[in-house]
């Protein structure tokens, strides 16, 4: 090493002339003991600047030395060239990315785990209208002050995206998605979701009217239908009869169409207690009186709890379900009508011993006009609206459709409504 040579070259060159002060020193051993304790607290300077160094090399340059110190200076600055250029490469890729998100529609928005605002790209900025360096480091909660947000932030459960108001302008709706990452931080990713939201008021406007303006021209055409039985000869009452029952076929139709308007646009009806027990007893009777006999219908209520909510909607859901069953099952088929708890959650059952289901028409069963099996759908008169309407009545009322079936050896419908915050009155 040439820091090591050129150290034994003074060391030698020292020695050289302590010794010879053998010849003209009158104390012999006095050079070199004075060399000796000059290198000494010379090295002891050196070990002592370079000390001084390392504990503030971030701040200061490296002192000047000579021989092995130098040596020693230059390989203690190896890591440190090593990791700036390391830190370089680092920036220049976390650059690269922040360039790259900056250019996404969607808001991108990191949060530490206390919830403070740690970057966001450019679109996120404009539709939370935040400001940079201001908003660095405060709580995203005192950012985006609604309620909704508050509580789905805090809940750390985040299986489907929250939409609500843009803070910024109340006709924009953004849609938001948080995923964890690292030691309890967040991800946040904002879509604009007005055009969606715009597309899905229009056309629930849209079968809204449309079906509100085909309920005067139906009732005009059934009740000329009606006038015309006494009128028609024998031979033409076999068509007047089918035009009958195609408008009888329209008519309810109409009627799915404008209920499941009214729940998809909500209600301003304050929620009462309702009395399930007794509701239950009215659909069973309904359920036998459609039957005629053709099966056995059982109704088991295991638990007197009721509901709050509205009544005449979970009427509808119910009453879809039972008449469902008494449609779909041979004569002579079972049917129980359940009421029940489990796992603390209030739940009502329809099974049947029909033809079953499927499994791949399972996950599209509650879809608009979604028939399983449109020859039958056709034959009791079905509109495909059905279980559509009985899942908008469950979710308004907290509540989810389960549904199980086998081939061939029946179905099961469950309505289970989860948790205390559904109970209403006992009945």
């Amino acid at each position: 090493m040439p820091g090591w040579r050129q150290e034994r070259r003074w060391l030698l060159i020292l020695l050289a002339i302590g010794v010879s002060g053998v010849w003209w020193s009158p104390f012999p051993f006095l050079p070199l003991a004075l060399l000796a304790v000059a290198l000494v607290i010379w090295n002891l300077r050196q070990a002592l600047r370079m000390k001084h160094w390392l504990t503030t090399y971030e701040t200061r340059e490296a002192p000047e030395s000579h021989g092995i110190w130098r040596d020693l200076i230059k390989l203690s600055l190896r890591p440190t060239k090593r990791s700036q250029r390391y830190r370089v490469k680092l920036q220049a890729l976390t650059d690269r990315l922040q360039d790259s998100t900056s250019a996404l529609d969607e808001g991108i928005v990191m949060v530490n785990r206390q919830g403070n605002l740690e970057w966001w790209n450019r679109s996120a900025g404009k539709l939370l209208g935040l400001r940079d360096p201001v908003d660095i480091n405060q709580p995203i909660t005192n950012l985006i002050r609604t309620p909704e947000f508050t509580s789905y932030f805090l809940q750390g459960q985040f299986d489907a995206p929250l939409e609500l108001p843009s803070p910024v302008a109340k006709d924009r709706w953004l849609s938001m998605a948080i995923t964890l990452f690292g030691r309890n931080e967040r991800l946040i990713v904002i879509h604009d979701v007005s055009r969606l939201r715009q597309l899905e008021q229009m056309r629930k406007d849209f079968v809204g009217n449309v079906s509100h303006e085909l309920r005067t021209p139906l009732t005009v055409i059934r009740g000329y239908l009606e006038t015309f039985e006494d009128l028609v000869p024998a031979g033409a009452k076999r068509m007047l009869v089918q035009m009958q029952e195609q408008a009888d076929r329209m008519d309810a139709l109409v009627r799915d169409l404008l209920a499941l308007s009214r729940l998809e646009n909500g209600s301003p009806e304050q929620r009462t207690p309702v009395d399930i027990i007794a509701l239950l007893e009215q659909i069973t009777e309904e359920a036998l009186a459609v039957s005629a006999g053709r099966h056995r219908i059982h109704l088991s209520l295991e638990t007197d709890l009721g509901l709050s909510g509205y009544q005449h909607e979970l009427r509808s859901a119910f009453t879809n379900l039972v008449i469902n069953a008494v449609k779909y099952s041979p004569d002579g088929g079972d049917i129980t009508v359940r009421w029940y708890t489990q796992d603390k959650d209030l739940c009502f059952a329809v099974t049947d011993s029909g033809v079953g289901i499927e499994e791949h028409h399972l996950p599209r069963l509650t879809e608009r006009f979604y028939r399983a099996d449109p020859s039958r759908s056709k034959h009791t008169g079905g509109t495909g609206l059905g279980l559509a309407i009985v899942k908008h009545v469950l979710l308004r009322h907290g509540g989810e459709l389960e549904v199980s079936s086998q081939f061939g050896s029946g179905s099961c419908f469950t309505a289970r409504f989860a948790g205390s915050a559904n109970l209403g009155d006992k009945s």
